[in-house]
């Protein structure tokens, strides 16, 4: 899923949206772990929290855009590439999800939404997030290959 709209556009839902007898942070938590992260436009560095950085495969929590999306599916870089470029340039919110790709070979999907603001001037403004893993990996796809002569 590669989403992206103009900052401002819909508004978050009312509190009353949530199921009965449970906060929705309580909901989500049950589901799925989740963390903020930022950018600097100026710079073209990335913060991301602890465990979104473990979870990319980073040693270090700052790092730039190719370093980041590195550990994504294949198919997907290009698509989320292209969208971080587009919110560089005009204020914008955005979403997307694709998997991570783990050194076990199984993969963890990971879902981002964001929003970046301040891009009045030239290489300026900031981009902010949250990440969220759901709390199951998915199997790597077995291929089979079979030679015929």
């Amino acid at each position: 899923m590669f989403k992206i709209a103009r900052t401002g556009l819909s508004q978050p839902p009312g509190a009353d949206s949530f199921a009965h007898g449970e906060s929705g942070l309580e909901m989500l938590d049950q589901f799925c772990f989740s963390e903020g992260w930022s950018g600097d436009l100026s710079n073209g560095l990335f913060r991301l929290g602890e465990s979104a950085a473990a979870m990319h495969g980073l040693n270090q929590a700052e790092c730039g855009l190719l370093n980041l999306v590195r550990c994504y599916d294949s198919a997907d870089r290009n698509h989320v590439l292209a969208l971080f470029e587009q919110a560089a340039t005009t204020s914008s919110s955005f979403c997307f999800s694709t998997t991570i790709i783990l050194p076990s070979g199984q993969k963890q999907p990971v879902f981002c939404i964001g929003e970046s603001t301040g891009l009045e001037q030239r290489y300026s403004g900031s981009i902010l997030g949250v990440f969220f893993f759901p709390r199951f990996q998915l199997e790597a796809r077995r291929h089979a290959f079979t030679h015929h002569q």
